[in-house]
This record gives structure tokens, C-alpha cells and sequence, in this order.
């Protein structure tokens, strides 16, 4: 298994999140280029991009322009409720990296070899790095199982785990990183929701990355563009994956 340096070329990394804000193709488009070349000039290690607002077609023109203009960066993508679309986008333009908000927990066990047979025909080339979701935000508990059998079983689904609070820009709990890290041992554990330039660091030494998006927004808002002092701060503070 390829480890979080070998992939993002850091210890810890911040993964700044595409919303894919905007109204219009063109317009979605020209955010999402605006907001790469910040994020990336401003330190942050990868790009990954999300139908959150958006959809496919967005979320492909953002990935080739990313293909053709950042070909040595490192970005990836999330396909919210089409895993299927997120590897197959990934394999096409070049993305390292694939987000599912859960690979456990989140089904009832019935439902469980259907949801593995996928998992493993879609990982079968072993080439994308998966950061799987367990216990994720907005995701119901239907296993049955308790925490710890949930992610050691989410453990051999996926290369990462990642761990957020209640929603969307609502902070991770400090307990919960620490529970999820006492659990996992030394399997990489991402932060994937919430962090701020004045959590960073604490965070940061329980965890193996962030991904940060809501943050990076004027006001801190998912919906609003990326302010480039807020990604600054947050990289300054956080300091970008290194030496934290």
C-alpha cells in the first residue's frame, strides 16, 4: 500500500476542496480556476474536486483543465453518491486520489457484499489512492457494528480513513480524532471536515491531513468564493503539511 507521502509528497497534507460554486458553465468553471491557482500558489498540496454544487460535467471540466494545465500537482475527486463516475473521472484525467464519504458503517449488513463486489471491481487496478469515510458526516449508522469494528473493517477498504463532524464547516471534535486515532494506530487518518487556521495544529497532531473547504470561503461559507488571506492563514498556522 503506497503511503500519504508517496501520494501527496508530504507528511500531512491539506487538500483544499472545488465546491464548484457559480451559476452557469462558464462561470463554474472560470471560480474553479480561479480558486486552484490560489489555492496552489498559496501551499496547498492538493486540489479536490466535488459535485457539491456542480455537477458531472462541471466536475469534468474542472479535472481536464486540471490535466492539462497542473499535470505534475496532485488533485482528485468526489463524486457525491457516484462512486462509479469518481474512479472512472479520476482514471481519465489523471487525478491520484478518490473521496467516498463512507466505505463502512453506513449499510445494513444485507447490503454489504453488493457494496464490497463494487468496492474491490473499482479498486481492482489498485492505481487511486482512496480516502473512504467512516462514521462521515450526514451518513447514517446501519451496520450494527460498534466503532472499532467498523474501522478496522474500513481499514481494509480503503487507504485512508476520514473522520468530520456533524456537517459541512462544523468542526471535527478533538475526542472523536483522538478516539478514531487510539483505534486506527498508525493507519493514515484525514480530517475531513471543520478545520480551521486555529485548530490546525492541534488537530494536526492527531491526524495525518486535512481536507479543508469551507474555511478557505469568504465569511466560511461553502458557498462563497475562496478568499486568499483565509487560505494564507491557514497554511501559515497549519503549516502545510510539514513540520507540524
Amino acid at each position: 500500500m503506497r503511503t500519504i507521502k508517496e501520494v501527496f509528497g508530504v507528511d500531512k497534507p491539506i487538500i483544499g476542496m472545488l465546491h464548484m460554486t457559480g451559476y452557469g458553465r462558464d462561470r463554474i468553471l472560470e471560480n474553479a480556476k480561479r480558486e486552484i491557482e490560489i489555492m496552489y500558489r498559496n501551499g496547498v498540496n492538493a486540489v479536490l474536486v466535488e459535485n457539491y454544487f456542480g455537477d458531472r460535467v462541471d466536475v469534468e471540466n474542472a479535472l481536464k483543465y486540471l490535466q492539462e494545465n497542473y499535470p505534475n500537482k496532485v488533485y482528485g475527486v468526489n463524486m457525491l453518491g457516484f462512486p462509479e463516475i469518481a474512479f472512472d473521472l479520476a482514471r481519465k484525467y489523471g487525478a491520484r486520489f478518490v473521496q467516498l464519504d463512507s466505505v463502512c458503517g453506513h449499510l445494513e449488513p444485507s447490503y454489504e457484499k453488493p457494496f464490497l463486489k463494487k468496492l474491490e471491481t473499482l479498486r481492482s487496478d489498485g492505481d487511486i489512492f482512496l480516502l473512504g469515510g467512516v462514521r462521515f458526516k450526514y451518513q447514517p449508522v446501519r451496520s450494527g457494528r460498534s466503532l472499532e469494528e467498523d474501522l478496522k473493517l474500513g481499514m481494509e477498504r480503503c487507504d485512508a480513513i476520514v473522520v468530520t463532524g456533524e456537517g459541512t464547516g462544523i468542526s471535527t471534535d478533538l475526542k472523536k480524532i483522538k478516539t478514531f486515532r487510539s483505534i486506527l494506530g498508525d493507519f493514515p487518518l484525514i480530517v475531513g471536515a471543520g478545520m480551521t487556521a486555529e485548530t490546525a495544529q492541534e488537530q494536526l497532531i492527531f491526524s495525518d491531513g486535512a481536507i479543508v473547504g469551507s474555511y478557505f470561503k469568504e465569511f466560511g461559507e461553502a458557498e462563497y468564493p475562496v478568499d486568499e488571506e483565509r487560505v494564507k492563514e491557514f497554511i501559515c498556522k497549519a503549516g502545510a503539511g510539514n513540520g507540524v
